[in-house]
């Protein structure tokens, strides 16, 4: 018995020795790979890259910015099915265990023991250890480390913040981290309106994510998905009801086609958003880094009706010139007869082919066949009908020259061939006539481009922004990023500073020529119809775009104002104090423009455009917002009638109220009379605007305003070069205006400006600029706005400017009938219109801007 005590002895010491001496091996081992490791507690700060979303100003879902495809969701808003799931499948023990799990290790040995698979049997909190602090290689030192940080974890985050930044971060394949983004990249759905079968499915994914394919390896998927149902039955989280249904449904998927694609439900990417991207990169203070990743909920001013007649109005514009040229430029792109053999191969390699497929109503098509007199197309997502798809050539009667390349030039086309070859990718539209479908038509995208920007006058929300025809042919923002001369669109700001400075709109300016020594040469500007008209009221001056009348008052008051002014409407940031810029020779962006032309319509005051009205965190903290306005009483959670809150503007005035009305009275009247009244004066409402035409027809514009709605549009080749004949602000850009309008007004109807106080209304001679009596007629007549006290007495002139420079006696007074001239042919053949009288300085003058 003794010896036996004695065995049982030794044994037992050395057994007590051997744990005591693998205890402290495995202290000492922990000890030597437990220093110098990452820092576990700043997961206790850590924010995962999370995507950006854009919301337009009703809400919609607009675009979204990311590197990882991660919507944040904070762990309370998980349904508990989402995490029992991924619990069950990887970690059943998770929350008793003290971030590794024994008895899992120990299962693991032994099944690698007896020849199976060595798994790593990690925990959920192993995993956030991998995942975030180390490195994704297989082996026991990193096993070890995992360890040791998981225990450290589980003393610094309770479970749910360590399951929080689990379901956040794990990747789920498709580009997809975290539960929130998968459920919307495989389902199309919310984390709430998930099935038990489809949360099984995801929880199958983190083990391999390309192993369960939804398509590719869809046997693999199922059985992994129904092994992760049979777990949360066993473990108490779904009833055998629920198990047997679930396991019996198929797999179906957004990749496999069953489900229409969350993204897809997305406008696609445009202008408005992309400038968004572009202006919140600079603004933020972590850049455009802090926009694809931190989470952020963007919500833009857009307004989606306003937008989408911005881009329709612009987009007829610029075709309807396109048209008026006659120049075919061929296809956007070529297939390989090869690939046309077959139905479905041209459908392919269709829709691999890059293309735009932005525009509203254009669809992309492939040229099958080519005949005498039409062509058979394909076009993408329509099916073909018994007889097939046609583009016939009398369809194209508006091409007169082709430009097309591969042998494909000349003059109007007299057979199919001559347009087109097999494998040509054109854009067609349907042509629907009371409401039955008539053919198919042939659409390019026009050479010429423009820009087209609206915003509301009294805040500055950019409301829609079209900065070209395409955004996927062109992403180049014409509206913000194009600097083009602004042309006459510039002069109401020379107006607007003599205004401020001692005129009136009966104020008289000599229209005679001028002639300016500029060191390089004499400069010679004339008014674009090559003739001038002698004193001439201010009024009229700015109606019928007088560039003689603008160079003369900007002589007088003196560019320096003119440029302050320019500058202080944020025109130009430091213009040069050249007479040629008070006629717009200068660059500036759209952008800047329009809002400068809203300063005149919300009666002076400073604005700052914004294509953002908010910006909040992933916590929903507000770290931008646009509108800056004082509101007392605004933060109690109540008001009474007692107790209305009270909101006050803070903006700088940076023009006399009494100027702006002014200027905006003499800019309806080029809507009503002058250089807009055939397109934009239709609209029958008060809009004050100026169309403006640089040299040689470059660039055409047009910006105007009511107290609500501030708009304007740019049109001009990228490179700039002349547009030809007939090509003005008025003819190009006041039809794009007015389509635009016709639509904003039903929502932002005008009214007339309020007048401003202590002044008075008299009335006015128009051509002349003589005071007439109160009870005065007549279309001559107008209601001009002066300061109390400052209107002139009855039968009294205007002011008289010459601007100090000299000119002929023989200049006649300013008449309705703007006669006294004739068409004269010069020495180069061209017709111009002399004056019947002329003087030197009449003669000498020459040359258009």
């Amino acid at each position: 018995m003794r010896l036996i005590l004695n065995f049982l002895g030794f044994i037992f010491t050395w057994a007590t020795l051997g744990l005591f001496m693998a205890a402290a091996g495995l202290a000492g081992l922990f000890w030597l790979y437990g220093r110098d490791l990452p820092d576990h507690e700043q997961l206790s700060r850590y924010e995962p890259a999370t995507l950006s979303r854009i919301y337009s100003g009703r809400g919609l879902l607009m675009d979204e910015f990311a590197r990882e495809r991660r919507l944040f969701t904070p762990i309370e808003e998980i349904p508990d099915l989402v995490k029992v799931a991924f619990i069950s499948a990887e970690d059943k023990n998770f929350y008793n265990h003290p971030g590794f799990d024994i008895m899992g290790i120990a299962s693991a040995v032994v099944d690698a023991a007896q020849g199976g698979r060595l798994r790593g049997a990690s925990t959920i909190t192993q995993q956030v250890m991998k995942n975030f602090l180390l490195s994704g290689e297989r082996s026991a030192v990193r096993k070890i480390k995992e360890i040791i940080l998981a225990t450290r974890l589980e003393a610094t985050l309770s479970k749910d913040q360590i399951l929080e930044l689990y379901l956040n971060d794990i990747f789920l394949g498709q580009n997809s981290y975290g539960v929130t983004s998968a459920a919307r990249t495989y389902f199309s759905k919310s984390l709430e309106e998930l099935t038990a079968a489809e949360v099984a499915y995801l929880a199958a994914l983190p083990r391999a994510p390309s192993n369960y394919h939804p398509v590719r390896e869809k046997e693999e998927a199922i059985g992994r998905r129904n092994y992760v149902l049979g777990q949360m039955l066993e473990n108490g989280y779904i009833d055998r009801d629920t198990y047997e249904t679930a396991r019996a449904s198929d797999l179906l998927t957004v990749q496999s086609g069953d489900i229409p694609s969350a993204r897809d439900a997305l406008p696609p990417r445009d202008y408005f958003t992309d400038e968004i991207r572009r202006q919140l990169s600079t603004r933020l203070e972590g850049g455009e880094e802090e926009l694809f990743t931190g989470g952020l909920t963007v919500r833009a001013t857009v307004d989606p009706k306003l937008q989408a007649a911005a881009a329709e109005a612009l987009r007829r514009g610029l075709e309807r010139f396109d048209r008026s040229r006659g120049t075919y430029f061929g296809p956007l792109a070529q297939i390989s007869p090869d690939a046309l053999d077959s139905e479905e191969e041209w459908r392919v390699a269709l829709a691999e082919t890059r293309v735009p497929r932005d525009v509203v109503g254009w669809i992309p098509a492939v040229v099958l066949e080519v005949g005498e007199s039409s062509a058979r197309i394909g076009i993408e997502g329509v099916e073909n009908d018994e007889d097939g798809h046609f583009l016939a050539l009398s369809d194209a009667d508006w091409i007169t020259r082709i430009r097309a390349g591969e042998g494909r030039e000349g003059g109007r086309p007299g057979a199919a061939s001559d347009l087109y070859q097999v494998g040509d990718v054109v854009l067609v539209t349907a042509i629907v006539e009371d409401g039955a479908f008539q053919r198919w038509s042939l659409r390019q995208i026009p050479e010429i481009q423009g820009a087209f920007m609206a915003m509301d006058t009294q805040t500055g929300r950019v409301l829609a922004m079209q900065g070209g025809f395409s955004y996927q042919h062109s992403v180049f923002n014409r509206a913000t990023q194009a600097t083009r001369q602004p042309g006459s669109a510039f002069k109401p700001f020379v107006y607007a500073a003599a205004l401020d400075n001692g005129y009136t709109p009966a104020s008289i300016v000599v229209d005679a020529p001028v002639e300016v020594d500029t060191g390089a040469g004499v400069w010679r500007p004339t008014n674009s119809s090559n003739r001038f008209y002698g004193p001439t009221p201010v009024r009229t001056g700015i109606e019928q775009s007088r560039n003689l009348m603008t160079v003369r008052i900007a002589q007088d008051i003196g560019m320096d104002r003119v440029s302050t002014y320019a500058e202080r409407f944020g025109i130009y940031e430091d213009m040069p104090e050249l007479l040629s810029y008070s006629l717009g020779a200068g660059e500036t962006t759209l952008f800047n423009m329009v809002a400068a032309y809203a300063m005149f319509g919300n009666g002076g005051k400073r604005l700052e455009p914004t294509l953002v009205d908010r910006v909040q965190d992933r916590y929903g903290n507000t770290i931008y917002q646009h509108d800056q306005r004082g509101c007392r009483g605004c933060e109690g959670q109540e008001a009474t009638p007692a107790d209305m809150p009270w909101i006050w503007d803070t903006a700088e005035q940076v023009m006399d109220p009494v100027t702006a009305y002014q200027l905006s009275s003499m800019m309806q009247g080029v809507v009503a009379r002058g250089t807009a009244a055939s397109t934009v004066g239709t609209l029958g409402v008060p809009i004050a605007g100026k169309t403006g035409t640089t040299n040689d027809a470059k660039d055409a514009w047009f910006v105007g305003y009511t107290p609500r709605i501030t708009a304007g549009c740019y049109i001009g080749y990228d490179t700039p070069r002349p547009m030809g004949d007939g090509a003005y602000g008025g003819t190009l850009c006041g039809p794009v205006f007015t389509d635009f309008m016709r639509v904003a007004l039903e929502d932002h109807g005008s009214f007339r400006i309020p007048q401003p106080p202590d002044t008075v209304f008299v009335k006015i001679d128009r051509f002349t600029g003589q005071r007439l009596p109160d009870d005065a007629s007549g279309s001559n007549v107008v209601a001009e706005l002066f300061r109390a006290g400052e209107q002139p007495a009855i039968g009294q002139f205007g002011t008289y400017i010459d601007g100090g420079f000299a000119m002929g006696a023989d200049l006649p007074l300013f008449s309705s009938a703007q006669g006294g001239a004739s068409m004269q042919t010069g020495q180069d053949g061209q017709q111009r219109v002399v004056p019947t009288n002329p003087s030197f300085g009449e003669l000498s003058s020459g040359g258009l801007y």
